[in-house]
């Protein structure tokens, strides 16, 4: 372990590597070969370096005397097998070395060396067709067995029989039986127990005021069983760390069943008291299951780094390590991978995955029964990828950090686990253990989850901002739980950044039940998955009353009273378990365990003694089983209560201060994406929905990160500049501090005076710029027209200043300011569909207005069945089809699960997007509208679990006419078509492109792009690739395209695709259709 951990830790370099001296320290125990034909004894027979090859056994022999042996090795294509061989021969006879029979392995049967092959193609980014790939020359790097070594290695059978000598000799023993959990050092000489029952019972009179008999049997009886399972010392660590998170106003909580423990609700550990939620213990710790307990804690995000240091300097660098976790190769990746390494084409692989059905555990052997696959497989090269994708699935691919899991031992942890460099890439990080979770615990190891929660971190920034505010401590821990605009906001199914209740299927559900108790808040969350989803309507309606709660037996009323009849929770099958068929709490556990793995044999014992106990009680067999049948399912995916109260917690948190401290809220929840576009553009959204107001950047007004500023209309959010795309928080807080001690930047000279180059870039500058950051120095074009000339600028002013000279004597001997030059900005106003897209680009989202959203509102307002915003969807019959008004924002081609091509476009309407499917029946009638910036689309509103989106029926190019009287229709424009008879001799008006000059090329008054429909046949993505290449060259030049034949030509005008004509557009043409296609007309 020592030595692995040394390689890893200091000695890396490329790879593990550990030094002779390290070696000689630790050889005892250590048997050594002279190693394959790479190792340092074969380099140096291969070099003929007698004094070397010398030098290089007798060292080995010296300090690993009868443990070291030669190794020979024989594989086809290997450089200089037969001279290393050779020579190992002779060094063993005259120094009388033992030698040792070995086959380098790389797989474990013969026939897996092909899929072996494309596995290296994998990792070399090869294929299988490709002459320079790493490949073996062998087929021979498996397992073999004893009777294939003895046949090929018989004249040396002393060499054989080394092998087993070897084997004999290593005598390695595992004690999976002992627990190393880190010994507590307790004050006064203290014993662990005697310590963490002072501090149960300290906490406990501060918790509670009274004594009651209840609570204090249930504060004994979880002493006892934590005394009896010898885990005081891991309850008192736990305190330890929460004790130094409390001291320091680290927001935290617990997951999992710890928080249905009243010892760690008496330590401050966890804030939930279990006996107000009716929390069962025995599913966090009881005596029949002696497993180590999990006690999983989140931390504010951005301040886990801080407990971990905590920990380190707290135990010991040797004793802590984050753990290791090995990402897999799963199933769709082995198709798809395969199908490249076999240099097929990529749609094989499309296809063959489409159909695997993404549920957790999935196999490729268990799609074989699905018919379309199986259909599939007569086709040799699809049997021929599944067959290798089904060898490579689960393969090992990566290792990384795991996100929470973290190891603390008594010892070293080297004397137990080996150890490796974090993969995190952070160069203070503890190191990582290369035993993943399971090891750690069968080694007896203690393994928490420390992990970083993005939402505690979202509160936490809210109460500053709120104490900023009001001047007063403000505690989250005392909130009232029956706020009535917290659950006001909660049935309006307003939830957006309201943790674990923001997906739009929550948001439908959270809006019926209307949440009134943070019990109803944990249910919801232990119903939404799959497999209990299906009950969330009876919850619902059985709350008020729209249902009569039904019971299974009237014993378990007050067990599922307070779920309405519906098993919700595990606790809830260990209850039943006990009340039905005799189990203590503790053996119901182990029960549900068993029902969770499924094992069939276990299940049957399990389910013959319910049975027996439930008769033993007085129930009749019927009813017993049916019973246990009813439990089954739910043991296996219901959720522990303690984790569901935890996050409802959390989940109620959120929407008070949502509710409450609006603008703080959002604030916070902004700086929490900052550096996520995507996120950012969504929370602005929904901003716009409030009353809240948040400004556009501004070098002036904003800062590094989101804030909260003061304005004529009162209290407004200021952008975070930091959040735009190529813009650091390091230079960005030189800039504001700039101006935070000296002013507000008057003008471009001003801020090119006072900012340093070193602050500064191209990209930065360019962001600030089209953010609209500078729009008060100028125009945006003429300002980003000029980038070059202002970095010049402030490069020549901070060159200047540093050379002291930013001063000067006038003829009058007064001091005055060296004069610089002036940059001329080009004043000409920037189109808003220019700065719109600009915002975009840096920002994700637009504050210029958009004026198509002017002209779709107006439409809204002359024809109110016309579609263009998000809230009219909210009131309509989704039953019958509409018509939408929509942008063109992107568009995606997806097969699926059946292998069924289909699309996804997304649409942009006044306050949002939504997304238009286009099915395989429909996919064919999609056209050049979807290249359009603007579309008119017909089709029905179809809702899954709360998530809207169109099913496509019809689509056509719209454009919008303010000229026409809109009042009984909306004008819609295609392109125009005229048709005429081909004439092959006609006289040509049109100019080659080869006969523009560069000086002519912007003289230009319409392209003209010849298709050949025969000769363009084979490219059935033509005139995609054409549209999507003239909208991206937008310009004022007109286009057309002529589709001919031998017979007629069509001339089709596009109105909506002007272009810029370029040599960039020309090379783009060229590659497509070739620019023999191509003309000018001038």
């Amino acid at each position: 372990m020592k030595m692995v951990t040394h390689a890893n830790l200091k000695g890396f370099y490329y790879k593990p590597r550990i030094d002779k001296k390290i070696l000689e320290e630790n050889n005892e125990g250590i048997i050594v070969l002279s190693g394959c034909p790479s190792s340092e004894l074969s380099r140096s027979i291969v070099s003929n370096n007698e004094e070397k090859i010398k030098s290089t056994y007798g060292w080995f022999s010296d300090v690993f005397q009868d443990r070291f042996y030669l190794e020979i090795m024989d594989h086809i294509g290997v450089p200089n097998q037969k001279t290393i061989n050779k020579k190992l021969f002779e060094i063993s006879k005259s120094n009388n070395f033992p030698l040792v029979i070995t086959n380098d392995n790389h797989y474990v049967e013969k026939e897996d060396h092909l899929a072996h092959e494309l596995l290296m193609c994998l990792q070399t980014n090869s294929n299988i067709n490709d002459p320079k790939r790493f490949k073996f020359d062998d087929d021979n790097y498996y397992i073999k067995s004893s009777e294939e070594m003895w046949q090929e290695w018989d004249e040396i059978p002393s060499g054989l029989n080394n092998t087993l000598e070897i084997s004999d000799r290593c005598n390695i023993k595992l004690d999976f039986s002992k627990t190393l959990l880190p010994k507590y050092d307790c004050p006064d000489n203290k014993s662990s127990m005697e310590y963490l029952r002072e501090l149960a019972y300290k906490g406990f009179s501060k918790k509670f005021n009274e004594n009651t008999p209840e609570l204090i049997e249930r504060l004994d009886y979880e002493l006892e069983v934590i005394e009896k399972s010898n885990f005081p010392d891991y309850f008192l660590v736990c305190w330890d760390i929460f004790n130094f998170v409390n001291s320091k106003n680290i927001l935290s909580a617990v997951r999992g069943s710890a928080a249905a423990s009243l010892v760690l609700y008496c330590l401050d550990v966890t804030k939930i008291n279990p006996m107000e939620h009716n929390l069962v213990f025995e599913r966090f710790l009881n005596l029949e299951r002696r497993e180590m307990p999990d006690i999983d804690m989140d931390f504010e995000d951005d301040k886990r780094n801080q407990v971990m240091k905590y920990c380190v300097e707290r135990y010991g660098k040797d004793h802590i390590a984050q753990i290791i976790t090995f990402g897999t190769m799963g199933e769709k990746a082995a198709v798809r991978d395969v199908t490249r390494v076999l240099d097929l084409p990529i749609s094989v692989g499309d296809k063959l995955a489409g159909i695997i059905p993404t549920k957790v555990g999935t196999k490729i052997k268990d799609v074989l029964e699905i018919d379309e696959f199986k259909t599939l497989m007569n086709d040799p090269d699809n049997r021929k990828v599944v067959d290798f994708a089904q060898k490579l699935e689960g393969t090992v691919r990566h290792a990384s950090t795991h996100a929470a899991g973290v190891v603390i031992s008594q010892e070293k942890l080297t004397n137990d686990v080996p150890l490796q460099v974090s993969t995190s890439g952070d160069e203070n990080a503890p190191p990582t253990t290369q035993y993943a979770m399971a090891a750690i615990a069968d080694v007896g190891l203690l393994k928490m989850d420390f992990l970083g929660l993005t939402n505690l971190t979202i509160i936490s920034k809210t109460i500053e901002l709120i104490e900023k505010r009001t001047n007063k401590k403000f505690n989250v821990f005392e909130i009232s739980k029956t706020d009535e605009k917290t659950f006001e906001l909660l049935s309006k199914g307003d939830t957006f950044g309201v943790f674990q209740l923001e997906s739009s299927g929550m948001r439908k559900y959270i809006k019926d039940l209307k949440p009134s108790s943070i019990s109803d808040i944990a249910a919801m969350i232990a119903l939404y998955r799959p497999g209990p989803m299906e009950h969330i309507d009876r919850f619902i309606r059985s709350k008020y009353g729209k249902e009569k709660i039904k019971y299974p037996h009237e014993t378990l009323e007050s067990i599922l009273s307070e779920t309405y009849g519906i098993i919700v929770y595990q606790d809830q099958v260990l209850k039943i378990a006990q009340a039905f068929g005799g189990y203590t709490l503790g053996e119901a556990d182990i029960l549900r365990k068993a029902m969770g793995k499924k094992i069939k044999e276990v299940m049957q014992a399990e389910k013959d003694r319910f049975i027996s106990g439930s008769l033993s009680k007085g129930f009749d067999e019927k009813t017993s089983n049916e019973i246990f049948e009813l439990i089954e399912p739910f043991a296996g995916y219901a959720f522990n209560k303690a984790h569901s109260i935890s996050y409802a917690m959390i989940a109620y948190w959120t929407a008070y201060f949502k509710s409450n401290y609006k603008i703080e809220y959002f604030t916070a929840l902004l700086n929490s994406s900052i550096n996520n576009t995507d996120k950012i553009s969504v929370c602005v959204s929904e901003i716009r929905k409030t009353d809240l107001e948040i400004t556009k950047p501004n070098i002036n007004n904003s800062n590094v990160t989101f804030g909260i500023i003061n304005s004529k209309n009162g209290k407004i959010i200021s952008y975070g500049l930091s959040s735009l795309k190529n813009v650091g928080a390091l230079s960005l807080s030189k800039i504001i501090e700039e101006r935070e001690n000296n002013g507000d930047y008057q003008s471009l000279a001003d801020f090119c005076r006072r900012v340093d180059s070193s602050w500064i870039n191209k990209k930065i500058l360019e962001g600030l710029i089209k953010s609209g950051s500078f729009d008060d120095f100028g125009e945006r074009g003429g300002l980003l027209d000029s980038v070059e000339r202002i970095l010049i600028q402030i490069n020549s002013l901070t060159k200047l200043r540093n050379s002291n000279q930013t001063t000067m004597f006038d003829l009058f001997g007064e001091e005055v300011e060296t004069p610089v030059n002036v940059i001329e900005i080009d004043q000409t106003s920037t189109e808003d569909n220019q700065k719109m897209h600009w915002e975009q680009e840096v920002m994700g989202i637009s504050f210029t207005e958009n004026p198509n959203h002017k002209k779709m509102l107006r439409i809204k307002q002359i024809n109110q069945d016309i579609i263009v915003s998000l809230q009219q969807i909210e009131s309509i019959n989704i039953s019958q089809p509409h018509t939408f008004i929509a942008e063109i924002k992107s568009y995606e081609k997806r097969v699926s699960r059946k292998g069924a091509e289909f699309m996804i476009v997304k649409l942009e309407l006044i306050d949002g997007s939504i997304d238009l499917m286009v099915w395989q029946n429909k996919i064919n009638e999609v056209d050049i509208w979807l290249h359009s910036p603007v579309a008119k689309i017909k089709g029905k509103i179809n809702n899954r679990n709360g998530d809207n989106s169109i099913w496509f029926d019809h689509g056509e190019i719209f454009s919008f006419d303010e000229q026409t009287n809109l009042k009984n229709s909306v004008i819609n424009q295609t392109p125009i078509f005229t048709k005429e008879e081909y004439k092959p001799n006609m006289k040509n008006e049109k100019t080659p492109i080869e006969e523009i000059t560069d000086e002519k090329i912007n003289q230009v008054k319409e392209v003209i792009i010849t298709v050949d429909s025969e000769k363009h046949s084979s490219n059935k993505h033509l005139m995609d690739d054409l549209t999507r290449i003239l909208l991206d060259n937008e310009g004022n030049v007109p286009v057309s395209i002529v589709v001919k034949n031998n017979t007629e030509k069509v001339k089709l005008n596009l109105p909506f695709a002007n272009v810029n004509t370029s040599r960039i557009l020309e090379e783009k043409l060229d590659n497509i259709i070739g620019l023999q296609n191509v003309f000018y007309k001038q």
